[in-house]
């Protein structure tokens, strides 16, 4: 299925007023579960596991990642163990994602934040010997490498510009090692100050001959910070499906489209531009939306 079939072009007033022709890369279509990027990015990670003999995998995230259900169910395809460690105290009633990773046969480990964001893969690798860690949200070089691949989809090299959320730099250093010298990568950090991701994206690209293309790094479109949400992204979720039949989450894909209208606003790409916008999945972290907020 990876071809042109996952490319859908859509048109509304802005692209039109602005002569862009947009497309968005339907990575969420992949898989209903392992979906958009993670797909990608845990592929070379779980070779790796099977290939060194290794019991499974452990990892991290919170309570409604994205990359530990996606990790969870993964790894039960590839008949190997996964072990979660869950940032924050084991709630009384797990949310949705927690319980689907659970059923996905990932064994549960709960920390507070503090231990969470001290704990690091030695630490992890020396506790679970047998085990082969994975970094959160599948960072390194080895995630990359799977990463690389996205642009790989036929039909993806036409376009001038290339979009996505950002989170770990990951998925956006795979796109910028694999994307032609002739396309712009545009990323769009969905976490506040997230500056040092810069370093993080720079340590996974870095080549001796430096043959991969300039790419921005924006960090005005995280609409208050990671996972964050107000009216104004709701609004553009809602009506950006309504048009063009595309679902987003509030977390990346909903804040890439929000920040795609405003650059195209502002004129920040050139006239008669192909642009394409990654579509990195996650869907089910709407799941944890209040009734009062949106629901799909």
């Amino acid at each position: 299925m990876l071809d042109k079939s996952l490319i859908q072009p859509f048109e509304d007033e802005t692209t039109i007023s602005h002569e862009l022709y947009c497309s968005f890369l339907r990575l969420d279509l992949l898989h209903p579960v392992v979906s958009g990027n993670k797909l990608f990015k845990l592929k070379y990670y779980l070779e790796e596991a099977q290939s060194n003999h290794q019991k499974g995998i452990v990892t991290l995230g919170g309570p409604h990642s994205n990359h530990l259900v996606a990790s969870a169910y993964a790894a039960k395809e590839s008949k190997l163990e996964s072990i979660g460690l869950v940032r924050g105290e084991q709630p009384v009633i797990l949310s949705e994602t927690l319980r689907d990773c659970q059923a996905y046969g990932m064994e549960l480990t709960f920390t507070s934040r503090e231990i969470f964001d001290a704990t690091t893969t030695n630490m992890l690798q020396e506790r679970y010997p047998a085990h082969l860690v994975i970094q959160q949200g599948g960072y390194g070089k080895t995630g990359m490498r799977g990463a690389m691949e996205i642009l790989k989809i036929k039909g993806t090299e036409e376009f001038d510009y290339i979009l996505a959320a950002c989170g770990s730099g990951t998925t956006g250093a795979g796109l910028i090692r694999a994307a032609h010298p002739n396309q712009r990568v545009v990323l769009l950090s969905v976490l506040k100050n997230n500056f040092s991701i810069l370093d993080e994206i720079n340590a996974l690209v870095e080549s001796t001959e430096k043959n991969y293309p300039d790419f921005d790094m924006l960090f005005d479109f995280h609409l208050g910070g990671y996972a964050k949400k107000n009216t104004a992204l709701f609004k553009t979720m809602i009506s950006f499906q309504s048009k063009h039949q595309i679902p987003t989450d509030f977390v990346y894909t909903g804040k890439l489209v929000h920040g795609f209208y405003q650059l195209a606003n502002a004129s920040f790409f050139q006239k008669k531009s192909k642009v394409l916008l990654i579509h990195s999945g996650g869907l089910q972290g709407n799941r944890s939306l209040t009734k009062n907020e949106l629901i799909y």
